[in-house]
Formats: structure tokens, sequence, C-alpha cells
């Protein structure tokens, strides 16, 4: 069976020659730019970034997110560092480590980036050796992010504590993670983010603009029920939006039954969103398609009925991680 660590791209090195591997990876005639790095500003990286690859991860998922990366660290140069703990023990006792540069041009042909890939694979038995390798592999004064794919228990991910306090954001997404990810007593439970909830983002200021240009009054009084449909394949996506919705009407003065949202199972790929008032010549309506990119906002607050079209989408998985970590 293949292992994770076996898909990704890279040279495999010796453990304790990383660093002087990383510096010869940039000074051969080979290397990724396709010649000699001798900018010193083309290797800057602005963060540490360590991706963990957990157990529910296979090797075409795994490239997946290598490629996600790849993709952030155009935006953000970054020092990642990929861990790839081995699923089965084969009676290996050791680390092994592969390292991998890609360059990319930004704004001009002089503006070069070059991202650097650590990755480690490593047995269960190793793991009490992980901290130290990892903390070789960081930049010291560069502020660390930490993003963990595809784990399958929340509680044994206490044995990566060192990464969880040491870290600015700790990255999950609510799609694919344990039930009890948002709720697990994490080390610092201020820094979780949830990629679903950064995804979401231009639905959720779509929906905040149309419904920003009323007083909150409006919205609110004589709110019955607010309905919510989402498809089967975008539950997390629902369960996220509606808890957004809650603390938005809350803070407009919704109180009582306005503030339990009702799900529903709708067409995969849809949202639909209705506000019910006890005055049935009041009433919104938002729906959308994320297949055709397309929606629909209708609305009547007391004022006079609106309609207006409008698109809809998610953030690509790059753009989510850098909202994620910086916002």
């Amino acid at each position: 069976m293949p292992v994770i660590f076996d898909a990704l791209p890279g040279l495999e090195v010796p453990v304790g020659a990383i660093a002087k591997s990383l510096g010869e990876m940039w000074s051969t005639p080979a290397a990724p730019a396709g010649g000699p790095v001798t900018s010193d500003d083309a290797k800057a990286t602005q963060v540490n970034f360590v991706l963990h690859l957990g157990f529910g991860t296979t090797p075409q998922d795994a490239l997946v997110q290598f490629r996600t990366a790849v993709r952030f660290s155009q935006r953000c140069p970054s020092r990642i560092v990929v861990l790839c703990p081995m699923v089965r023990e084969t009676g290996a006792k050791d680390m092994r480590a592969k390292i991998y540069g890609e360059c990319h041009l930004g704004r001009s042909k002089g503006d070069k980036r070059c991202v650097e890939f650590v990755m480690l694979n490593y047995p269960l038995s190793a793991r009490r050796h992980l901290e130290d390798q990892v903390s070789v592999c960081l930049s010291t004064d560069l502020p660390l992010y930490y993003w963990v794919h595809r784990f399958t228990d929340s509680s044994r991910l206490a044995d990566y504590r060192y990464l969880l306090s040491r870290a600015k954001r700790v990255l999950i997404d609510s799609a694919i993670a344990p039930a009890d990810t948002m709720t697990y007593p994490w080390p610092k439970p201020a820094a979780l983010r949830d990629l679903v909830f950064a995804r979401l983002l231009p639905i959720r200021q779509t929906i905040g603009q149309f419904l920003s240009s009323y007083p909150p009054a409006a919205l609110v009084t004589g709110l019955e029920q607010v309905t919510l449909t989402s498809g089967r394949d975008l539950g997390a996506e629902g369960c996220v939006l509606g808890s957004w919705l809650v603390e938005r009407l809350r803070e407009c003065g919704a109180a009582g039954p306005a503030l339990t949202i009702k799900h529903q199972i709708g067409q995969a790929q849809t949202f639909m969103l209705e506000f019910r008032y006890a005055d049935p010549r009041r009433f919104f309506r938002w729906n959308g398609s994320l297949v055709d990119g397309h929606a629909r906002f209708a609305g009547d607050f007391g004022g006079g009925g609106t309609t207006l079209p409008a698109s809809i989408g998610l953030l690509s998985p790059e753009a989510a991680l850098n909202e994620a970590m910086f916002f």
C-alpha cells in the first residue's frame, strides 16, 4: 500500500542533513528556479507553515493539499513542513525526509519568489523526536501556522501540543474533521480557525451587504422563523452559515424563536435562506447555486419589494487558507 510520503514530490535526504541539502538545492545549476538562486530576497519567507497530513489522507489527497500549499506560497512565501505520520507500523524506527523547492514569478520578471518544503515521514515510535526536528526546520523569528488535515481523532492531536501551543493559528476543516473538533479543549482555543467559515467569506459578504442596507430593527421586528436549506454535500457549510446568521441576528436585536435556525436538505451545491414574519407582506429570500454561480435576493421589509441578481461562490482552497490565517 503506497504511503503519502512516497506520493509527494521531492528529493530524499538524510534527516540530519536537511539544512545543508536545502542550501545545495538552491546553489546547483539544476536548482528549481532553472539555475542557482543568488538573491536572498527570492528565498525570503514570511511565515512558518506546518501541514499535518492525518491518517485519513490518501496519497492522491496528499498531492492535492501539497499543490494547495504551493499556490498559497505564491501569495505568502513560506517555509513549509509537511508531516506524514505512518498509518501502520512497519518496523521502521527512524524518520525519513524529503526536500522540495519551487519558484514562481511575481508581478514582474525580476520578482522571483521561491518556496521550500521539508517532508517528514515518521513511525509513531519516533514521534517523541518530532518536535526537535520540526523546530530545526522552522525559522525561529517567524510566526507559525499549523494546518491539520483529515485527522481521525481529536484527542490524538494532544501529542502535538508543541505545535498546538506555539501556533498563531490552528487550521481545521469541520467538513472532514471529527464531530468534536469545535468543542474539544484545545490548548489555545482562540487560535482555532475553521476553513469552512473561511471559504464561506464571499457568501457571508454578499448576504451581509444586502441586509446591511436596512435598519436592524426592520430585519428582526416580527421575525418568526429563519429557514436555511443547503445541499447534502454542503452540510458543514450550512451549519457554519447558520451559526453566523444567529450571531448577526442577535446583534440586530433578535431573540427567542427567531434565533433558532431551521435546517433543511436541498439539491446538491445549492443554498436557500428565508426569513418569515408575522406580517405576511414582509419577507426575505435568497437562493443560489454553486454549479452556475448565480444567486438571487428578494425581500420586502415594509418599505417596498426589492429583487437583485447576484453571484455566489466559495473561496479557493489557497484563498481560504489565507483568510483563515490572517483574518
